[in-house]
């Protein structure tokens, strides 16, 4: 398995025979590098959204162009990508998107997080987009938790009994979302991931610029500071 970022809250994720796009945003990404979208995209068979703000969906419909990938989403969000041409599957929390087939199957079941969720990234006042969600994906006898945009909220409890997730990539940036040290307090409370990812921090200088206050929190070897586009092997 390779998971690999993409800048802010965009990840390509490797599992079994399947190349997941999470919230591409590429045109328009200060952390993405100009130049190397078609290595990021090479191979996509499906893209999942967390929910419809610019910094996570604004690219989506060139990228679904591009690869000719099926987008999933919750369904006011697939409403709105579907009317503009795009293939998409609307879906809802607690549904579970199953993809390939025999031992290289994939199951994503999308989650409750707590945040907001618009069409932000156009012409006119934001038009609702149904709520945000998170991830679990699970396949080559791994799950991964994809927070999404969210803070700590209670449901992670059973998150972790009922998914048992051993890789969390975690919004960590703060101001928007969790900082460092409320997702280093998830991981500690709920969680026991072998592996966690922090993400949508560094991107602007209201976000969080470092992940040390992570790192320093939790068991040495446990938190990846991800680097734009350098895969890390799970």
């Amino acid at each position: 398995m390779k998971i690999t970022w993409l800048g802010h809250s965009g990840f390509r994720i490797e599992i079994a025979d399947q190349i997941l796009l999470i919230d591409p945003w590429l045109q328009g990404n200060p952390a993405f590098p100009e130049g190397r979208e078609n290595e990021a995209m090479e191979g996509t068979t499906a893209i999942f959204l967390t929910h419809g703000h610019g910094d996570h969906a604004s690219s989506t419909l060139p990228v679904a162009r591009t690869t000719d990938a099926m987008i999933y989403c919750i369904h006011e969000l697939s409403i709105i990508l579907g009317a503009e041409g795009a293939q998409v599957t609307g879906f809802g929390k607690g549904g579970t998107i199953t993809l390939g087939e025999g031992e290289d199957t994939v199951e994503v079941t999308m989650v409750n997080a707590v945040h907001s969720s618009s069409i932000d990234f156009k012409d006119g006042a934001p038009a609702y987009a149904g709520q945000p969600a998170g991830f679990m994906i699970s396949g080559e006898g791994h799950t991964i938790y994809v927070s999404g945009d969210t803070d700590i909220m209670a449901d992670m409890e059973w998150f972790a009994d009922l998914h048992q997730p051993d890789i969390g990539i975690l919004c960590a940036g703060g101001h928007y979302t969790m900082d460092m040290k409320r997702a280093a307090y998830v991981c500690q409370k709920f969680f026991d991931f072998k592996t966690v990812i922090p993400c949508h921090w560094g991107t602007f200088p209201l976000l969080a610029q470092s992940c040390d206050e992570l790192v320093y929190a939790l068991e040495d070897g446990v938190v990846k500071v991800p680097e734009v586009l350098v895969p890390i092997e799970i």
